[in-house]
């Protein structure tokens, strides 16, 4: 496949972005044949910017901060998107609600990942509601993205144990090494079926 015809994706974050490394070193070792053609954070001291400039993709940053609303956001986020013209908008640890006309502009290409089994646990504090609620199993979907919070359609999950006497931080370290190898196994089976 040549580079021109490789999915591209515009990868969200706010943070360290181990989620999106763990994308790029998919490519990188050929295991995954997309292209990122940028990395874009709302916040402009995210770490894991530093890692995508290393890697040679382009990154930007736009600050919720400077925006009077979350619509004025995102609506200059969608410009700033569509302008890399992506074939999938990913979201790895980008600490943002969308409003519903940025989910709606990206129907069917905005994904997510969220550490839980959903539709169990969603939003936050995932790790410690899992353990307080007694559950055996835990772990990651990947997803479509849709208007209502962590409810859209399932692509791919992630088990792990929850052992006795689990901590929240221990649970939520054995989900993140799935979460890392589980994202690029989604993006690689959303882009067979397509």
């Amino acid at each position: 496949m040549t580079a021109a015809l490789k999915p591209k994706l515009v990868i969200l974050i706010s943070g360290r972005g181990s989620n999106m490394q763990s994308i790029v070193k998919a490519i990188q070792a050929n295991e995954l044949d997309a292209e990122v053609a940028a990395v874009i954070s709302n916040c402009p001291n995210a770490a894991g910017l530093k890692f995508a400039q290393q890697s040679d993709i382009a990154t930007r940053t736009l600050d919720h901060k400077n925006f009077a609303s979350r619509e004025a956001f995102d609506e200059q986020l969608m410009k700033l998107i569509d302008s890399f013209t992506p074939d999938y908008v990913v979201l790895a640890g980008f600490m943002r609600i969308l409003s519903a006309g940025f989910v709606k502009h990206y129907a069917n290409k905005l994904i997510n990942i969220h550490p839980s089994l959903l539709p169990k646990f969603k939003g936050m504090h995932t790790h410690k509601r899992a353990i307080e609620a007694g559950e055996k199993e835990h772990g990651a979907t990947v997803h479509f993205v849709t208007e209502e919070l962590d409810a859209g359609p399932v692509i791919l999950q992630a088990k792990v144990p929850v052992l006795e006497n689990d901590t929240e931080e221990a649970l939520a370290a054995r989900v993140l090494i799935e979460e890392h190898k589980l994202y690029p196994d989604a993006l690689r089976l959303l882009i067979q079926q397509n």
